[in-house]
């Protein structure tokens, strides 16, 4: 083996799911996370089709994803006097199997904890290529050098400044914010994945959901950039309170709630542009911080199979990340293409009440069902190597 040891930072899905198979092929892995701990609950991801389950089958983890699931949400579209306009279906935004983020999380550390090395509470600070490796600074531990770096720390990625470029560079406003408040829901029996109701309320260039797996509460709006100071909830309520508070139905009674909830997060809706060049020197990145689109529907799926694909070439390749940097490069090129093709909130927050009414009749369409046979190809477009038999990995 070439290249031996290998510096994963983030440890939310794709980190852990790379660490997962790098060690299977004989890696030594470090994980660094700048969280003190596992982040839990979180909102739903889903995943969809047979290429995602081929990789969780592939990595024991379908069943126990299925009995974590949550329950389906439909979306039922209401006016102001709860009259109902349209209803997007639970099989549209929850793909096949929905789980929230902190659950699989726990799933992919539950099985790679122990060989891994998790450090948590500390982060990356510099990178710096060498001869023989890229030595890493980080927060609180002393400096070290590893012979190669993935970068599976999200949209708003640290590793991908310090190896790629500031991050005007990569990412890409969509003319949208959204917001999610509070716990997710969960169906009674969510190990059966019953259906659940979210509520949601439209205004040009606005929609407001109570219930459901993202979130107790989630908001969208139209906005250029802003200057939203990442970290000042204060603020960030204080926002969504003024985008908000014309609109009628039960936003009021959610906008007074809003203060309360325990969870809260605020971020711009952006895709990550990358070219199709994930890899620079001996640095790749996996998973939202190489082909976010925020709210896409994508994004877990594209991580996990990011995730099998870098460290399947790694291993076929021996180690040397000349030859499987390309490779990954190609494959995920090609399969996050679907990723830079949609803007989730031109489709639930229409800009002009023509565009609400347009919506409303698409979703229940025979054109909508077509959209949606779309979607599923696309999450299936790629064809997967049967890594663990090239490579001779570890059962």
């Amino acid at each position: 083996m070439r290249n031996q040891t290998v510096l994963i930072s983030g440890a939310s899905i794709a980190g852990p799911a790379l660490a997962y198979w790098l060690d299977r092929y004989g890696f030594r892995v470090t994980v660094v996370e700048q969280a003190p701990a596992l982040r839990p609950g979180g909102q739903a991801v889903d995943f969809k089709g047979r290429t995602h389950r081929t990789v969780l089958d592939r990595m024991g983890i379908w069943e126990e994803v299925l009995q974590r699931q949550t329950g389906r949400n439909d979306t039922v579209c209401l006016d102001t006097a709860g009259r109902e306009l349209a209803v997007i279906p639970g099989e549209f935004t929850g793909g096949d199997a929905e789980i929230l983020r902190g659950d699989v999380a726990a799933i992919l550390h539950e099985r790679t904890a122990a060989r891994c090395e998790y450090r948590f509470g500390d982060s990356i600070t510099a990178l710096a290529e060498t001869a023989g490796g890229v030595r890493a600074e980080f927060e609180h531990a002393p400096a070290q050098t590893f012979d190669l770096v993935a970068g599976t720390d999200g949209i708003h990625s640290r590793v991908r400044r310090l190896a790629f470029g500031p991050e005007r560079d990569y990412i890409r406003h969509l003319g949208y914010y959204y917001c999610v408040a509070g716990a997710p829901g969960r169906g009674e029996d969510s190990s059966r994945g019953e259906r659940q109701t979210t509520l949601a309320w439209n205004a040009p260039g606005r929609m407001a959901a109570r219930g459901g797996s993202k979130g107790s509460h989630l908001y969208l709006f139209a906005a250029p950039e802003l200057d939203c100071a990442r970290g000042d909830v204060a603020a960030q309520q204080r926002l969504i309170a003024e985008n908000f508070a014309n609109m009628g139905g039960e936003v009021p009674s959610m906008l007074a709630e809003l203060g309360h909830l325990d969870d809260f997060y605020l971020d711009a809706i952006a895709q990550v542009q990358m070219k199709g060049r994930y890899t620079s020197g001996r640095v790749a990145l996996v998973g939202d911080a190489g082909y976010a689109n925020t709210l896409g529907g994508f994004g877990t799926g594209l991580a996990v199979v990011g995730a099998y694909v870098l460290a399947g070439e790694l291993a076929v390749a021996g180690g040397d990340h000349t030859a499987a940097y390309p490779r990954y490069d190609e494959i995920m090129r090609r399969y996050a293409k679907i990723a830079g093709k949609s803007n989730v909130g031109r489709f639930l927050a229409p800009k002009t009440a023509l565009g609400i009414r347009a919506r409303n009749w698409f979703v229940g369409s025979r054109a909508f069902g077509l959209m949606t046979n779309y979607t599923d190809k696309a999450a299936n477009n790629i064809d997967l190597a049967d890594y663990p038999a090239l490579a001779g990995a570890r059962p």
